[in-house]
Parts: C-alpha cells; structure tokens; sequence
C-alpha cells in the first residue's frame, strides 16, 4: 500500500463550492462536485497534503478528460480489454471510462467487470449519449457518477475522497456504521454503497435527495443519516407533502399566528421551528403545490421564514433531506415542478434499489422481519424452510421492502401454531418485472463468421446455469424466473447436454 493511503483529504468550507454543472439534466446524475484543492490550508490552519489520486482512464481519445494537476498519476488505456487487465494487476483510486468504446457493447456489462476486477474502486462514467433511464441505471448498478461532458478532475478527486474515506472507515467511523447497520439490513453490494453514501453525508449539513421506488424504505435512509450525523441530539421531523392542500400544508410548514386564516383560533409553531438544530424530512416532495416551492426554496437557501400572518422572520438552523418516488426531471418539463429548487435538493442524490435488483438480501429481510413481529405480537420466534426463501428470492417484489413485510406479517398471522413457514404460507403472484433483453449487449460477429446454433445454444445454456445457481438448483424456481414451464427447461438442459456432447 502506497504511503499516500495514511492520508485522508481534508477540504475546507471553501472547497465546497460547486464547480461541476449538474450533466443530463437527471435527478440521480445530477450531484453536484466540489472543486477539491490539492494543496493549501484549511480554516482550520491544518495543512493540505499535496496527494494526486492514481487514476485509470480508458478512453479511446483521452484529451482533455483529465486536467493538468492529474496527468502525472493517470494511467490511460485505449481499450476496455486492456483497462480491464491494468486493473486486475494494479491499484488504483478512481477509474474514468470514456463511452462509447469500439470493444465494449454494453455500458452495464463493462460496470460490473470494473467492479468486479478490483472491488471498492468508484467508476466515473462520461457517457454523452446516455439517455436519462441509462443514466439511472448505470448509478443504481453502482456507477459513482456519470456525466456527459467536460474536464472531469474534481469528479475524480470527490470520488478518490470517498475511497479514501472509506479505508479509513475501521477507525474512526464505527459509530456511523452502527447506525446504518441497525436501521439499513442487507449486505449486497447496492446496499453496501447507500451505507457508504450515508457514512460520507451524514456529518455534512448539505441538502440530501433520496429517490426509488415506492416500498424502498427511503424514510429509513433519512433516519439514518440523521442518526449518523451531529444532529442527531435534535428531532428528526417528518412531513408528507402529498397529505395535505397548499394552504393546509403552507400553515404545517411554516407555522401560522392567531387570525391569519378562518380557523385559525391560535398561534402554531411549525415544523421548521420544530425541526430547528435537527433534521426535516420532506417526503413525496414531488407532490408538493408548485405555488408552495418558490418559498421553500428561499427558506432552503436563506434558513429563515415567516410565520402565515405575521411579518416576523424567524431563523432555523435545519438540514432538509427530501424523497420522491416520482421522476423529477419529467416534473420539471411537464412544468409542475421548479428546476431551481431540484438543484438546490439534489445536492447530495442518494438512489435506492428495487428490491428485485439485489435479492441476495430478501433472507435477512425475512428473517428480521419474522424477527420483528413475533417479538411485537409476543408470539413463540418462527422458523422458514430455504426452499421459502429461494422462492421469496425469485420473486420481483413490485411493492419492495413494504410488500415483503406484509408477506412475512401475513404468513405468520396465517400459520397459526405452526413454528416452521413454509412456501404454502406466501401465495406470490406471477412476477412483474421480468428483465428484458438489453438491445445494447451483442455479439460481435468476426471477419470468418461464427457457428450460429452452437453460439445461440451457448448463450442458452448460460442463460439457464444462471437461473439454476440462483435458485440453488431447484429446476421448478429456475423456470419460474425465466418465465418457462418447468418440462421445457429441463428439456432444454438435455437437448444442450447433447449438442454439447456432440460437438
């Protein structure tokens, strides 16, 4: 390990600034990066090292990708194949991939041999012809940051930050991981970044988006951020802006004094003054009036307001943290919701995964859930036979982590004395989300042509291996995910076996 890996980097206040423009336009692409100094003095009076991260770059045409400051620690690779071996064999603290690449035909598919190669490394992505949903994807799979054009230098020393941060983690941020191990359950890789996102966010007082699906458990991530940080001392308040009309929810917010509006017999603190020196969750806030978002920007950006009917300035030192299962970049051209006030939340954009792309948490879930309600309804603790759980597994789940909780809830209620859950107890709908072939990963065909049956009767056979290894080779599930009768798929397997035989 290189002597510069005893160094965290420190950056003051200044550096803070946002000198990177949000790229594409998209919510999760759309976290603004500080302009990190490599050398200098804090406001603090503590000394800068003068530390370059080690970069990989791999890039047909690098250019001005990376600037002057990390050109001496830039390695460059031409190609995906020859990035892909640099990693494997070296250290490095960021990796910056160029796209489109003439020997990568799948965005996703080269991410996730970047991850695997060396583990932990974040992936910068510049990706200009990304659409939004690509985008998304690519971030939900584990991308640091994608963006679409420019000198990418702050980028890769934020995300060399948050590697460095990261190895410094065993010692000085145990606290943090105990608050996101009680509240966050799953050890997937997915899951693994949203603690570290949380780890890296939480001490800061910057304005935090948390987006994904409906059921994802995103008021469990603001929880835990609020938990991990220096508020935590301090409420954490709640405020579903789709609960309430704009004049109802304006008087929730802000508070309001005696005769401001017909009802009003008195005075009421609101939840920003409640929120003070703590935390303030704004949930569903693509829901909130457009009329309304105008003022929550200025107290947002100013921390101070006033009261409905009264022309007192009240001040709050509060940290808003805000969640939406709605796509805000469509909101804001359809003209519902305010482009100023999405870059002034979506400082800090964490995503939550659906719970169909990291199944490999449903048996904790399941178990903490079991956990959980038989110790609330004081019933004898419940046991669940594996072949439930690779069955839960396979399931996509459109309702998320809420929708399994119920499931669990409901098969416990149901079994009655019984101390064993079994498959019988979750009646599962067929799945929703089947995953559809991306147009994007093909077969390059060579100059000398290819044995088409025997390469679609590989890609096969693949195919099903796969299914078999996540469903611990139960034939019956194993056809389930891929939408076959559970006949064809073994006489797939045979027919496979043969050809393979043959040839």
């Amino acid at each position: 390990m290189e002597n510069r890996r005893r160094y965290t980097l420190i950056l003051d206040a200044a550096s803070l600034a946002p000198a990177v423009p949000t790229p594409h336009g998209l919510g999760p692409s759309g976290m603004t990066c500080p302009s990190v100094p490599v050398q200098g003095v804090t406001s603090t009076g503590l000394a800068l090292p003068s530390l370059a991260p080690k970069v990989l770059c791999i890039a047909e045409q690098p250019g001005e990708l990376v600037g002057e400051i990390l050109l001496s620690s830039t390695i460059t690779a031409n190609r995906a194949e020859d990035g892909l071996g640099l990693l494997r064999s070296q250290d490095f603290d960021v990796v910056l991939v160029s796209l489109p690449l003439a020997d990568c035909a799948s965005a996703p598919n080269l991410l996730e041999e970047l991850q695997r190669a060396q583990p932990g490394t974040p992936v910068v992505l510049r990706f200009p012809s990304a659409s939004g949903t690509e985008v998304v994807r690519l971030l939900r799979l584990g991308a640091f940051h994608v963006y679409a054009h420019g000198d990418a230098t702050s980028l890769l020393f934020l995300a060399a930050h948050s590697k460095w941060a990261q190895e410094a983690a065993p010692a000085t941020g145990e606290s943090e991981r105990g608050h996101c191990s009680r509240l966050l359950i799953g050890e997937s890789r997915p899951m693994e970044q949203v603690a570290q996102q949380i780890r890296l966010v939480a001490p800061r007082r910057s304005t935090v988006l948390i987006t994904g699906e409906t059921g994802t458990g995103k008021e469990l991530v603001a929880r835990s951020v609020h938990a991990a940080s220096g508020r935590s001392r301090s409420s954490l308040v709640a405020v579903n802006c789709s609960a309430l009309p704009e004049a109802l929810l304006e008087a929730e917010l802000f508070g309001h004094v005696k005769g401001a509006f017909t009802g009003a017999v008195g005075h009421r603190t609101g939840r920003f003054e409640e929120a003070n020196h703590g935390t303030l969750f704004l949930d569903e806030i693509g829901d909130m009036p457009f009329g309304l978002q105008a003022k929550l920007l200025r107290v947002i950006q100013e921390r101070e307001f006033q009261r409905l009917g009264s022309s007192e300035t009240v001040r709050a030192d509060v940290r808003v943290i805000a969640a939406t299962h709605t796509n805000l970049a469509e909101l804001i051209q359809q003209g519902k919701f305010r482009e100023d006030l999405f870059y002034r939340l979506n400082v800090v954009p964490i995503v939550l995964p659906p719970l169909r792309e990291h199944p490999s948490d449903v048996p904790a879930l399941v178990r903490h859930f079991m956990e959980k309600i038989c110790r609330d309804e004081n019933l004898a603790a419940k046991q669940i036979s594996y072949e439930t759980l690779d069955r839960l597994a396979v399931h996509d789940w459109p309702g998320n982590v809420r929708q399994l909780e119920n499931a669990v809830e409901r098969a416990i209620v149901l079994s009655g004395e019984r101390t064993v859950l079994l498959p019988g107890d979750f009646p599962l709908p067929p799945r929703r989300h089947p995953a559809a072939y991306q147009s994007g990963t093909m077969i390059a065909v060579p100059d000398q042509g290819l044995d088409f049956e025997r390469t679609v009767g590989s890609i096969e056979l693949n195919i099903l291996e796969q299914a078999l290894r996540k469903t611990r080779g139960n034939k019956k599930l194993a056809a389930e995910m891929l939408g076959l009768k559970r006949t064809t798929l073994t006489a797939k397997l045979k027919s496979l076996a043969a050809v393979g035989a043959a040839g």
